[in-house]
């Protein structure tokens, strides 16, 4: 059964930011919007872009290599909901983000 495993400083990440990180061996995207985390999978579905490089407005990531939008909070496309990117369970304890990852 997958656990909680701590990925950064929540005082790391600022409001309006993501940042890509390994969760086990797993590349994860973690985001910040207006003071709460998500995670997804690091990797667009489009052409494998890093999403933790992105640029997140809202709710709403933008892969830097062809401008495909994922909705951090349900994995969907914006442009097609069809498509989806597995997102991860996160809780915040004592100013430490964790990420579960199954």
């Amino acid at each position: 059964m997958a656990e909680f495993v701590r990925a950064i400083a929540a005082s790391d990440l600022a409001p309006g930011q993501c940042v890509e990180v390994k969760v086990g061996a797993t590349p994860v995207a973690i985001y910040n919007v207006d003071g709460t985390f998500y995670a997804t999978s690091n990797v667009c579905l489009h052409r494998g872009g890093p999403l933790g490089q992105g640029l997140l407005e809202g709710h709403a990531v933008m892969c830097p290599w062809h401008a495909w939008s994922w909705d951090v909070k349900t994995g969907e496309n914006v442009a097609n909901g069809d498509l989806k990117i597995p997102t991860y369970e996160v809780k915040v304890e004592g100013g430490e983000v964790f990420v579960k990852v199954a």
